[in-house]
């Protein structure tokens, strides 16, 4: 559940923009290979729902995940609307939600060079 776009903010600077819209608990967000973005952010809406949560991962080989962590060393876990900067640099990124029935959450991903 993926839907990816680019964007072109300058001739010399290429920015991409990766979307998992309306992704719920009972689903699995595809990871994202990303790695030669060297800039990231991260932004979460929609409906969290009771319990509702968005932890933003990465990984190396596919197979280990960890959640990642904002420029001031938290971990990037969404429990409500808000855009975050992505600290480390891994092959892969991915979503993934928690929360009731009722929830429904889109993740935005900035990537630029």
């Amino acid at each position: 559940m993926l839907i990816q776009s680019y964007r072109t903010p300058t001739q010399t600077q290429v920015a991409y923009v990766a979307h998992w819209d309306n992704v719920t608990p009972s689903d699995t967000a595809e990871p994202l290979q990303a790695a030669q973005y060297t800039d990231k952010s991260v932004q979460v809406f929609g409906t969290f729902g009771v319990g509702g949560a968005v932890s933003f991962q990465g990984s190396n080989d596919g197979v280990n995940w960890a959640v990642l962590t904002d420029p001031q060393g938290n971990p990037l876990l969404f429990t409500s609307a808000k855009i975050e900067m992505v600290s480390e640099a891994t092959m892969l990124v991915r979503p993934v939600i928690t929360g009731d029935a009722s929830t429904s959450l889109t993740v935005l991903l900035l990537a630029k060079e």
